[in-house]
């Protein structure tokens, strides 16, 4: 099946490694689609261009319409090791919040909770547009639980590694460096929508509207 996601603003590359596609409406040095729309087939991007033109060569195309939001590609947590290996991520029905909690794993002995804990955090994750997390994971069942998850796994990097960082990639860090590749046809179907303010075509910190992975909407804000 076809699925075409539209938004007001979508941005293919924010780290500028290439151009909008030809013949497209276009603002900020080329980075920035107008109304324009990514098209889904199973997993992958079938083409990224101006709405109205891949609405009319696919007629048949389920039309997911994110409005006056931005879209771009999935962003890279590198704070995974932190995250899902030392800081706790509560159960709802423990009745403590959603905040993890830092350091709550680093005397843990037992690799279910762990993994349990997790599988909570990779979950939280994916409400803020993550499509990727860096390592190291250690723990078998943390291993598990990123594989299971559908995120990709990124080898560590600098000393984030070491350091405990938010769920949030876009609260600590701008979109260029926060964003997991690009969108291009041929490549997986990775990416976030989020909430932008006005004709800004931003992401706003906390303002992920929906997560899409290997073409499947896995999150969409309530």
């Amino acid at each position: 099946m076809l699925t075409l996601h539209r938004a007001g603003f979508v941005l293919p590359d924010p780290a500028g490694a290439g151009p909008a596609p030809a013949g497209s409406a276009v603002l900020v040095d080329g980075a920035v689609l107008v109304d324009g729309a990514v098209l889904v087939r199973g997993e992958l991007v079938e083409a990224v261009g101006p709405f109205g033109e891949l609405a009319a060569a696919h007629p048949g195309a389920r039309v997911r319409d994110w409005c006056a939001a931005v879209l771009t590609p999935g962003l890279r947590n590198p704070y995974g090791h932190g995250l899902l290996e030392r800081a706790y991520h509560p159960d709802p029905r423990e009745g403590t919040g959603a905040e993890p909690v830092p350091g709550g794993l680093d005397a843990e002995g037992d690799d279910v909770r762990c993994g349990a804990s997790a599988r909570r955090g990779l979950q939280r994750m994916l409400g803020f547009g993550v499509t990727a997390v860096a390592g190291p994971f250690e723990r078998a069942s943390v291993r598990t639980a990123v594989a299971r998850s559908g995120l990709a796994a990124l080898a560590p990097g600098g000393g984030a590694a070491a350091a405990e960082g938010p769920l949030d990639p876009l609260a600590v860090l701008p979109l260029a460096q926060a964003a997991h590749g690009r969108i291009a046809a041929g490549g997986r179907a990775d990416f976030a929508v989020f909430a932008c303010d006005g004709d800004v075509p931003a992401p706003l910190p906390g303002g992920c509207l929906a997560t899409v992975l290997g073409g499947r909407l896995v999150y969409r804000r309530r």
